[in-house]
């Protein structure tokens, strides 16, 4: 299977942390179009609304859906269902199964309240479910959940802020899977700031799919910072192997 290079768009940033963050559907789609044409296979959004907020309203999700897969058809897009874009539990339960309009596949952040619910309800409407496991325990609540076999892959985004430490962190996980009899689970390996780029090149190094965007980073592996996604896309598929 080749490898996965999602591009993450914006994820939970505020409008303005960076100059090209892209916030409106326009921007988003706009965005998703120049990090296809410098080759992420996969696009992750977090949804916003009129004022620039995360929303996971079906009339904000609907419009965003229809946008980018216009503007890259046939390219799989991945919502999120963090509680950071609508913090009631039970209301982010209410609102995607409301949604008329379904992603290709979505997140589910395992360590939050009402995660295996969300998962469980988006497993039964057909879409594909990433488990996002940021530790050991996140991925022994994946183990324990009943429904291992529902989610397409794993998500692994440690968030210790150094490099060694998301490393163990990252390592601690994938044991985990393993002792579970889930290694086969397709998996993903990404940090965030400092740890994200070498996150990355780990990523590369163990054959694992690999993510970059605005959500993880604003800088360059050099530190300086970055003209936006479509180059951090660039400098990423420049690290991997010839395809």
């Amino acid at each position: 299977m080749a490898m996965r290079i999602v591009a993450c768009l914006n994820g939970d940033r505020l409008p303005g942390a960076h100059p090209t963050l892209p916030v409106s559907a326009e921007q988003v789609a706009a965005d998703a179009e120049a990090v296809v044409a410098a080759g992420a296979t996969e696009i992750h959004v977090h949804p916003r609304d009129g004022r620039g907020e995360q929303s996971l309203e079906p009339q904000v999700v609907a419009p965003l859906l229809e946008r980018l897969r216009a503007a890259v058809p046939g390219v799989p897009i991945s919502v999120t269902t963090a509680l950071t874009a609508e913090p009631d539990p039970w209301r982010r339960f209410d609102l995607v199964q409301r949604w008329g309009a379904l992603p290709d596949s979505a997140t589910v952040n395992l360590h939050e309240p009402g995660a295996i619910e969300v998962a469980r309800l988006l497993a039964d409407r057909r879409v594909p479910v990433e488990a996002g496991l940021r530790d050991v325990n996140a991925a022994r609540i994946l183990v324990a959940s009943g429904i291992a076999e529902e989610f397409s892959s794993v998500l692994v985004e440690p968030e210790e802020p150094e490099v060694r430490g998301a490393l163990d962190q990252a390592a601690r996980i994938g044991a985990v899977l393993e002792r579970a009899g889930l290694a086969d689970l397709p998996r993903m390996l990404h940090g965030a700031e400092e740890t994200a780029w070498p996150l990355l090149d780990a990523a590369v190094a163990e054959g694992l799919d690999v993510r970059i965007g605005l959500e993880d980073t604003l800088r360059s592996p050099d530190g300086a910072e970055t003209d936006g996604n479509a180059a951090l896309v660039t400098l990423a598929v420049a690290r991997l192997p010839e395809r």
